[in-house]
């Protein structure tokens, strides 16, 4: 074990690596793609070749790599239970697919859509799949384009539907334990999943209500037609979902599994496994599916050729059940340790406490150091097009901020959220907008405004940071006190 290093590192020879970051950030995932109309450079890659530099200087600046490899290690340590989270996730969104838990909410999401409150169940349903499912691009390019086309068909306000069904989808997905944004941005700051989840809560469900009371009102404003019956999108999708999958209350066991867990504060992975294997058995219960398809589902994924029994199965039935399994957020994970490499050894020399200690030393109140991690999050996320970059880097550079004033690491995690993951589709240049106009087939322009949710996020974080609403002060005190 080597001794701590004592060497004096000026501001700027911490500041370079972060230049570096930042320099190669704005080239592959900004100039690239949007002026250059280039690819962009894979996140993994980024963070990779930051490490590189980083190592170099630290070497020449006469580092042993035996420290730097130490500091790298103390980091990936801390991360490994999250690491293990994201794995766990994997297996239960295949499983709950396979046991036919996710199609059956699916279904029954689909059914309730009622016309004459077309904007509300245009915010309400996408939450439903959000949250079982994790993911807030697949309930944007499933149930979404569903609803879109009910709405079209009835001559609803397309902008307003297009908004609120992506508020809807965000909203699930900061929710769910089974986001990878949100496993992410607790791992980030050491922030338990379930801790992060309620503290969010406080900016997020507010926001969630004001939206749901906006959408009920305009739905007077702007209203759809009356609709005699489904739409043939709408029965091409129930029929070709009840013709793969059974579906049974029994079902219902796997999520009140997970509810349970986070309702008793379980710890993580058993209940995940727990529920993995719960849904694994009424998978061969109550489905038809092989033996070995089952397995190959929890392995790689559920594949919609498993069932053998349907000729021809719709592209939006593939799109939101072919996935899942072990591998299914490989990627994610793959990033999430190149950024630790990234950020081990940086730590060595104190680099981003260095620099958020120098930039923002104007912020010496509580509130002002929220904020200032709320807008930081902000532009990175403006400028990566990437939550997970923005968890890490903003997450990193104010951890001990937060720590020095005895601010919760939960509202820094939540702090990433409200102004990371949730501009994502404010935004005109990112990915996630690029990816909504494609997929709801309405512009940018049309629908940022009826983005209720996050716009009202982005005053009721702020306004929590200045009066210490759900900023869990006193919380903090009594953990200390005992």
């Amino acid at each position: 074990m080597s001794k701590p290093n004592e060497k004096k590192v000026t501001f700027l020879q911490a500041l370079l690596p972060v230049v570096f970051l930042f320099a190669i950030i704005i080239y592959g995932l900004v100039l690239r793609p949007v002026f250059l109309l280039q690819e962009a450079l894979p996140l993994e890659i980024v963070f990779l070749s930051a490490s590189v530099f980083a190592i170099t200087q630290l070497r020449i600046l006469g580092f042993a790599w035996d420290e730097i490899q130490e500091s790298i290690i103390n980091k990936l340590k801390k991360a490994l239970p999250t690491l293990f989270i994201l794995f766990a996730i994997g297996l239960i969104i295949g499983s709950w697919i396979v046991s036919g838990t996710i199609p059956m909410l699916v279904y029954y999401g689909i059914k309730i859509i009622n016309t004459d409150y077309i904007y509300v169940l245009a915010f309400f349903v996408p939450i439903i799949f959000s949250t079982v499912t994790g993911t807030s691009w697949g309930s944007i390019g499933t149930i979404g384009v569903v609803i879109m086309g009910i709405a079209i068909t009835v001559n609803a306000h397309l902008g307003i539907t297009a908004g609120a069904i992506i508020g809807g989808a965000y909203f699930g997905d900061k929710m769910s334990p089974l986001s990878d944004t949100t496993n992410i941005a607790a791992l980030a700051v050491e922030v338990k999943l379930y801790d992060h989840i309620r503290s969010m809560t406080y900016t997020t469900v507010p926001s969630a209500i004001i939206a749901l009371i906006a959408f009920f009102i305009l739905g007077f404003i702007y209203p759809a037609e009356n609709m005699p019956g489904a739409t043939e999108q709408v029965d091409v999708t129930l029929n070709s979902i009840s013709s793969i999958f059974n579906f049974s209350w029994f079902l219902l066991i796997p999520p009140a599994i997970i509810l349970y867990g986070s309702i008793r504060k379980k710890a993580t992975i058993p209940v995940l496994l727990t529920s993995t294997v719960i849904a694994v058995v009424l998978a061969f219960i109550f489905q038809g599916f092989k033996f070995s398809d089952v397995i190959q589902t929890i392995y790689k994924g559920f594949d919609t050729k498993m069932a053998f029994w349907i000729e021809e199965v719709p592209e939006n039935i593939n799109q939101l059940f072919n996935r899942g399994g072990l591998y299914e957020l490989s990627e994610p994970i793959i990033i999430s340790i190149m950024v630790f490499v990234y950020i081990g050894t940086i730590d060595k020399i104190n680099a981003m406490t260095t620099i958020v200690g120098r930039v923002f030393r104007f912020a010496k109140k509580r509130s002002s150091v929220i904020i200032s991690s709320l807008f930081s999050s902000s532009i990175t996320n403006a400028m990566t097009s990437n939550q997970y970059a923005t968890s890490f880097v903003v997450g990193d550079a104010f951890i001990k901020k937060y720590d020095k004033l005895k601010i919760p690491r939960k509202v820094l995690s939540r702090s990433l959220e409200d102004y990371g993951t949730m501009i994502e589709s404010l935004v005109p240049w990112t990915t996630t907008t690029v990816f909504i106009v494609a997929t709801l087939g309405v512009s940018y322009a049309d629908y940022w405004h009826w983005q209720i949710l996050s716009l009202t996020n982005i005053v009721v974080a702020p306004i929590l940071a200045i009066t210490g609403i759900g900023c869990f002060y006193k919380e903090k005190r009594d953990a200390k006190s005992k």
